[in-house]
């Protein structure tokens, strides 16, 4: 039997991780690295002339031409934070890794911190993902189809119209070699026109070349 690519495709695993941010400076290293790909720009005038001010993790960068100073985390999750940029990482990929999800207890656990940081660290990882996500807008290739979820409680009316199942839309981009490459969800009341045009699928799909977004799933092929 042929193996699922999408199932069995590679991701970073837990020696991989360490090798690449078992370390602050390493964690350090890759802040920057995202968040002045092209080198340190102040946040306040755009000059690009700096110098540093203390060491490790918690530096300061201060502008040459304002004087204004930031730190690596400013405007991050980690803003404001006592903990090492490592227990961060080691979050983020946790939380990322799990395929069912991670509670805050079992992210406790994990890192040997407070419930109460866990269950912050939880939160903030959570809401940046889900700003992210909703960021993101489906381009290229869109396939959308719609669905049901549920239906295995007993009673109840049966087919399309049972109160025991959810209906839901998904679109999936495509790349160059037809491989699905990204996907979304969103919840309906129904399977109308008034529901359709206020999902919020319909908001995070790149639409082009006179084409229109389907008012029912009629149209979805």
């Amino acid at each position: 039997m042929a193996s699922n690519r999408i199932q069995f495709q590679h991701g970073m695993s837990l020696p991989e991780f360490v090798r690449s941010f078992g370390t602050e400076a390493q964690c350090a290293e890759a802040v920057k690295a995202a968040r002045w790909p092209d080198g340190f720009v102040c946040p306040r005038c755009g000059c690009a002339e700096h110098y540093v001010v203390g060491h490790g993790a918690r530096k300061l960068f201060q502008c040459n031409a304002c004087r204004h100073q930031t730190s690596l985390t400013a405007g991050s999750l980690m803003e404001h934070t006592k903990l090492p940029l490592t227990t961060w990482f080691l979050a983020i990929y946790l939380i990322g890794q799990a395929k069912t999800g991670l509670s805050a207890l079992a992210l406790k656990r994990q890192l040997g911190v407070s419930y109460p940081t866990a269950w912050l660290m939880h939160q903030k990882i959570n809401r940046a993902m889900a700003a992210q996500e909703d960021a993101h807008r489906l381009g290229g290739a869109v396939q959308i189809d719609d669905a049901y979820l549920g239906g295995e409680r007993a009673g109840g009316k049966v087919g399309r119209g049972s109160e025991n199942k959810v209906p839901f839309v998904a679109a999936v981009s495509l790349d160059q070699r037809g491989h699905p490459a990204h996907l979304k969800l969103s919840l309906l009341s129904g399977f109308t026109s008034a529901a359709m045009s206020t999902s919020r699928v319909r908001h995070q799909i790149a639409i082009s070349g006179g084409l229109r977004w389907p008012t029912s799933t009629k149209s979805i092929t």
